[in-house]
C-alpha cells in the first residue's frame, strides 16, 4: 500500500519574523481529505499566518509543509502558484471582491487567471449561481449587494477552479449571526456534496460550526479539542 496522503500535513512548522517574533513555535497538523476543521484562537495568535503558510502564500522559517502529499520546499515559484491556482480556495474576512466587476465576473476571474475559455467560464460561474442560490446577483456590483452576499459570491469565486482545498481567514468575523449562520451552511454543504477539504479560522472558542474537529492556536502551539 502507498503512503496515506492528506490534503494538508504540517511537520513541526516555526515562523518566526525578524529580529526575533516568533509566531508559530513547532506546528504539526494532519488534514484528512474531506475534512472540515476550524483554527480558532484570538487575534493576532497568527491563525492568518498558519492559513498563508498552507495556502504557499508564505514560507514556514523551520519545519515542513505538505499539500496534497506534495512537499511545498520542492516546489518553485510557478509550480506553487499553479498549485494555488487550481488546488485551493480562498475566502477572506473582507471578501476582497473586485468593486468593478459583476458577482458574475468576478467568479470568472480565477478561471481566467487558469487559462479557462471565455464561454465556458461563463458557464461555470453561472451554474454555481444557481446551483447556490444566487443567480439573481449575476450582473449586480459587490457595492450593490449586502456583506452576506459579497461574502457567499466570495465563496463561490474560492470554487470556481474546482480546488480540493478552501482555505477561510475569519469570513464570518464581519457577519451578522444570520449571515454567518448561512454561510456556514453553504460551507456544510460544499465540504459534503463536493467533498471539498475546508480550514476555516474564527476568534469565537465557543462558537458551534459544522466541522469533524476543532483546533485551537495559542502562544504560537495548535492544540486539538475536539
Amino acid at each position: 500500500m502507498g503512503e496515506e496522503v492528506n490534503a494538508v500535513r504540517l511537520v513541526n512548522v516555526w515562523k518566526i519574523y525578524p529580529p526575533n517574533e516568533t509566531v508559530l513555535r513547532g506546528v504539526d497538523l494532519k488534514v484528512d481529505i474531506g475534512s472540515f476543521i476550524s483554527i480558532r484562537g484570538k487575534s493576532g495568535v497568527g491563525k492568518s499566518t498558519l492559513l498563508r503558510i498552507i495556502g504557499l502564500l508564505d514560507e514556514p522559517s523551520k519545519g515542513r509543509v505538505f499539500i496534497l502529499g506534495n512537499d511545498a520546499s520542492k516546489l518553485d515559484d510557478d509550480e506553487a502558484s499553479k498549485m494555488r491556482l487550481n488546488h485551493i480556495g480562498f475566502v477572506f474576512q473582507f471578501f476582497n471582491l473586485m468593486p468593478s466587476l459583476t458577482v458574475l465576473e468576478n467568479i470568472e476571474l480565477p478561471m481566467a487567471l487558469a487559462g479557462v475559455k471565455g464561454e465556458v467560464r461563463k458557464r461555470r460561474a453561472m451554474e454555481l449561481l444557481e446551483r447556490f442560490g444566487l443567480s439573481r446577483l449575476a450582473d449586480k456590483l459587490p457595492s450593490q449587494l449586502s456583506g452576506g452576499e459579497q461574502q457567499r459570491v466570495a465563496v463561490l469565486r474560492a470554487l470556481a477552479n474546482e480546488p480540493d482545498i478552501i482555505l477561510a481567514d475569519e469570513p464570518t468575523a464581519n457577519l451578522d449571526e444570520e449571515n454567518s449562520e448561512i454561510l456556514l451552511d453553504l460551507f456544510k454543504e460544499i465540504n459534503r456534496e463536493e467533498l471539498v477539504t475546508i480550514i476555516l479560522t474564527t476568534v469565537s472558542v465557543e462558537e458551534r460550526l459544522p466541522t469533524n474537529h476543532d483546533y485551537i492556536l495559542r502562544n504560537g502551539k495548535l492544540y486539538q479539542i475536539r
